[in-house]
C-alpha cells in the first residue's frame, strides 16, 4: 500500500498545485492581487540560503509551492488508500494543507498567526488551499479506489454504522486478498 500511495500521491498533490495555481492566477487577474512569494523566503530560510531583500527569487517560489504541493498529496493518499475518501477526507486533508502552511511560515519567521491577517487575505489563502485539497482528493481517491475498498472501507462493511460489538478486521483481511 505504501508503495502505492507514495507515487499515488505525489501525483495527485502535483495535481492539486496546478489547480490551485490556476485558481490563483485567475483570482489575482480579477482581484490584482500580486504573487506572494512567501514560499521562497520560507525555502530560503529552511534550506539557509541567501535571502536577497528586494528581489523575487521565483524558481524557489515554484520549487516550494509545488514541492510542498506534491509531498503533502502523498498524506492525502495515504488517506485514501487506508479508506477515508470522499468530500469529508478532502475537507479534513484542507485543515492539513493550511496548518502545514501555518508551522512552516511561522516556525521560520516569514508569516503571521492567519488570526492576525486582514479577512480578505485569510478569506483568499483558505480558499485556494480548499481547492488545492479537494483536486488532490479527487485524484487520490480515484487512484486509490483501483486498489479496491480500503481496509477502513472493509471495516465498515462488516456492520454499516459505528458499533461497539464490531472488532477490527482479521489482519489477514485488511489490505485485502
Amino acid at each position: 500500500m505504501m508503495k502505492r500511495a507514495l507515487w499515488q500521491g505525489l501525483v495527485a498533490g502535483a495535481a492539486g498545485g496546478v489547480v490551485m495555481t490556476l485558481g490563483e492566477k485567475i483570482e489575482q487577474a480579477v482581484t490584482g492581487r500580486p504573487d506572494s512569494h512567501v514560499p521562497a523566503r520560507v525555502l530560503q530560510r529552511l534550506t539557509g540560503l541567501p535571502e536577497r531583500p528586494g528581489t523575487q527569487p521565483l524558481p524557489l517560489n515554484w520549487a516550494m509551492h509545488h514541492g510542498q504541493a506534491a509531498l503533502l498529496g502523498v498524506l492525502r493518499s495515504v488517506m485514501a488508500h487506508s479508506g477515508l475518501r470522499g468530500p469529508v477526507a478532502s475537507a479534513k486533508f484542507a485543515v492539513v494543507r493550511l496548518t502545514n502552511d501555518q508551522i512552516l511560515e511561522n516556525a521560520t519567521g516569514v508569516g503571521a498567526p492567519p488570526a492576525t491577517w486582514p479577512r480578505r487575505e485569510l478569506v483568499v489563502d483558505v480558499l485556494h488551499k480548499a481547492v488545492y485539497a479537494f483536486a488532490t482528493g479527487v485524484v487520490a481517491d480515484a487512484l486509490a479506489a483501483r486498489g479496491g475498498p480500503g481496509p477502513g472501507q472493509r471495516h465498515a462493511a462488516l456492520r454499516p454504522g459505528r458499533h461497539a460489538g464490531v472488532g477490527p478486521l482479521p489482519r489477514r483481511d485488511a489490505y485485502g486478498r
